[in-house]
């Protein structure tokens, strides 16, 4: 029987998570001042978080409640997309807890237990717990070990569902990853693993297949008939900032490639799933990652780069070797472009060219689909040496959107044609404001959404890959690129080869 109070217009409803907890390790750190605790405050004021609802805080700090509440509103005040209303956080501050100790500390967890224990009686939540692991990785182990321990992970023994975030990167290689996952599935069920990639949570993404599979103008041309190339560009105008430490052990590839770039060229060229089930998507991605092939020159197909002092913005940039932390010999890469190809019947022959690198002219992340050049039949040589190829754009970030390129005639007397853009961008189109990507990701980990995570088998074949380029990598020095430049020039010769060239984003 259908509920004559509900208006069948708002899909609010099915999104409300059951009473539950959101247990953040690490509750003092970056991600989670700015992105996590910013996203609740801004799920509560859309309604979308139930009233048996409870953030608890865990990290090393000598606190009560009440300083997490303070470090909790300064950080929602600061970084929410949401306006600030007093009214939704005063309903929130009463559901803020915090417990202090160290990840080896067997105390701290058993009382952390017991607080998720007595949420049953205080905010009637019946023992639906998810842990977000905003922590280093080599901490991974040993919180998983203290949840398995208490019981905290088993959904038997509380009663409810209990659910872990894990965030990237996961592993820095095939083999690291596979233990991990192991892990991880181990402690609690697969099903109930969360592997996040924020990027999969951004609205652009996720029009992908909108864009793809909800139009028949563009799926009838997506393919090695009138596609020519795929560009997928991260660029960053930043350097790396504090993160030297986990930065130089990982670089360019396994930091962005490994996860961001390689998901983004899944959704890009994925076939149609029969159902939008994440199992579905999960699958068609899958087929993909798994159909991926390395040129055999990799020497000539697999550049990196690490960027030396230049100028940003007009402002003067030091070189990777100058950042703080940074050992004066590192050789890892701060820039990586590579040319993949996927076997399979629709894009065959279509070679996608992946590039990811700091310290460049402007922070952007796109796909660019690249369509093979019209046979120009009627036209004169010099009425068409201004059109370039067809394209489709996809922004990510920022500008969120799209553009179509394609050739016009120039106004006047003779048949010269050259490009225009027709642009749509999310900000002008739509009233509604895009929620952020942990916004959304939040809400699907307490509601049970695992479409926009990748498994434990999209992780591996990635890493499948990655690995055979840090083998090739291994022992050579990256070429070198100006901050404030598009990279090295050897990536620049990696697609004038065969006639080509970088979008420029």
């Amino acid at each position: 029987m259908t509920n004559p109070l509900r208006d069948p217009q708002d899909r609010r409803l099915p999104r409300i998570p059951e009473p539950c907890a959101l247990v953040i390790f690490g509750v003092t750190g970056d991600l989670s001042r700015k992105k996590l605790i910013p996203a609740v405050y801004d799920l509560a004021n859309r309604g979308l978080l139930p009233p048996g609802f409870v953030v608890l805080g865990f990290a090393r700090r000598d606190w009560g409640d009440g300083d997490f509440e303070e470090l909790a509103r300064k950080s929602a005040q600061q970084h929410a997309r949401t306006p600030w209303r007093d009214e939704v956080w005063s309903r929130l501050v009463g559901n803020i807890k915090f417990v202090g100790g160290s990840f080896d500390d067997d105390v701290a967890f058993d009382h952390l237990a017991e607080t998720l224990d007595e949420l049953r009686a205080t905010h009637g939540i019946p023992g639906n717990a998810a842990f977000y692991l905003s922590i280093p990785p080599p901490a991974f182990p040993m919180v998983l070990k203290q949840l398995e321990r208490t019981g905290m992970a088993n959904n038997n023994v509380s009663g409810g569902w209990r659910r872990v975030v894990v965030e990237k990167p996961f592993g820095n290689d095939l083999e690291s990853a596979k233990a991990l996952n192991d892990l991880v599935d181990d402690v609690f069920t697969g099903h109930d693993v969360f592997r996040i990639d924020h990027y999969l949570g951004k609205e652009t993404v996720q029009n992908i297949l909108a864009l793809r599979f909800a139009n028949s103008l563009f799926e009838p041309v997506w393919n090695s008939h009138y596609v020519d190339s795929v560009q997928i560009t991260m660029a960053e105008d930043v350097g790396i900032g504090s993160r030297a430490g986990f930065y130089d052990t990982a670089g360019a590839a396994r930091d962005v490639l490994q996860n961001h770039l390689l998901q983004l060229l899944a959704l890009t060229a994925m076939e149609e799933p029969t159902s939008f089930d994440s199992e579905e998507i999960r699958t068609e991605k899958l087929k993909v990652l798994r159909a991926i092939t390395l040129p055999e020159d990799l020497e000539s197909h697999a550049i990196r780069g690490q960027y030396v002092q230049g100028w940003v913005a007009g402002q003067r940039a030091d070189g990777y070797h100058q950042e703080e932390n940074v050992p004066q010999d590192s050789t890892t890469e701060t820039y990586a472009a590579v040319q993949l190809n996927i076997k399979n019947r629709r894009w065959a022959g279509v070679p996608f060219h992946l590039r990811t690198g700091k310290r460049m002219p402007r922070r952007v992340t796109e796909i660019a689909v690249l369509f093979k050049k019209a046979p120009h039949l009627p036209f004169d040589a010099a009425d068409v040496e201004m059109l370039g190829n067809n394209q489709l754009v996809i922004r990510v970030q920022p500008d969120e959107g799209l553009m179509l390129k394609f050739g016009s005639k120039v106004p006047g007397t003779a048949m010269e044609l050259r490009d225009i853009a027709m642009d749509f961008q999310y900000g002008e189109a739509f009233t509604e404001s895009s929620p952020e990507a942990y916004e959304r990701l939040v809400l699907d980990v307490l509601i049970g959404d695992k479409t926009l995570f990748p498994d434990a088998a999209e992780v591996e074949a990635s890493w499948r890959v990655i690995d055979p380029l840090e083998e090739f990598w291994a022992g050579t020095k990256p070429h070198t690129y100006r901050a404030g430049e598009w990279g090295p020039r050897a990536a620049d010769e990696m697609l004038a080869r065969t006639g080509r060239q970088w979008r420029r984003a």
